[in-house]
């Protein structure tokens, strides 16, 4: 009976203390996340209420769309900090990239190095459409180069919802998944958090991110969590910490 008036928790609340994002586009002007540096400001600001202490921002890189270099990115980065620091922001904030992958992205890794999230580790995503028809020769190259892929939300590939079967076979392919935080909250809609919590409760995710964009995203974390058993997301959570500095 006391179960009918238990009181369901707010994602910000699952956040620790010292928890380190991995997946955000915070970044000004390079992608369809932060648009101005006050949007950047704005955006570090809520997320370090939540409890977040470190970034690793993501910017997209997806050819003929978001053509950015490790080069751009790490000079807007650097350049962000600085601005950052002005208004007394000196939480370790370091850049890598969410990496599309298609035949371009194949070229990439092998012409030159990949900006990771650490060591070897590379946030990689794929269209909401449909996988890539290569997906399997890809992460196999990809990993023959020495990397390890983390694949962004793979919940939200809806594709997949109906044969769950491939997630299994991206995580013998060498996957490692991230949950996008919102999707259990319903951000993203209902199927999106069935899938997710399926996935949690297979033990399928190794890390989180908060994949932030925008206000509405930030308003996410104000929001009651859906998934009934929270053990799996705190223990996901606490993952993150492998990205410490």
């Amino acid at each position: 009976m006391l179960n009918l008036f238990r009181t369901k928790t707010i994602l910000k609340d699952l956040i620790p203390d010292n928890h380190v994002d991995i997946h955000s586009h915070l970044l000004p002007g390079i992608d369809d996340g932060a648009r101005t540096f006050g949007d950047s400001l704005r955006l570090i600001q809520a997320l370090t209420n939540f409890g977040m202490s470190q970034f690793i921002t993501t910017p997209h890189c997806i050819h003929n769309v978001w053509d950015n270099s490790s080069e751009q990115i790490t000079d807007l980065k650097t350049a962000t900090v600085l601005e950052l620091e002005k208004y007394q922001i000196t939480v370790p904030f370091r850049a890598a990239a969410e990496y599309m992958m298609d035949d371009y992205f194949v070229q990439l890794f092998k012409a030159e190095k990949l900006l990771t999230l650490k060591d070897n580790y590379v946030l990689v995503e794929m269209s909401y459409i449909n996988p890539p028809i290569q997906l399997y020769e890809i992460l196999f190259d990809l990993q023959v180069a020495g990397y390890i892929p983390v694949l962004a939300h793979p919940e939200r590939y809806l594709f997949y919802h109906t044969n769950f079967n491939e997630y299994q076979k991206l995580k013998r392919a060498g996957c490692l998944f991230q949950l996008n935080l919102a999707a259990v909250v319903g951000y993203y809609g209902d199927a999106v958090t069935k899938m997710a919590e399926k996935l949690l409760q297979k033990g399928m995710y190794n890390f989180v991110g908060s994949d932030v964009h925008h206000d509405n995203h930030i308003a996410a974390f104000e929001q009651k969590v859906k998934v009934k058993d929270l053990t799996p997301i705190k223990e996901i959570i606490a993952n993150n910490q492998f990205f410490s500095l």
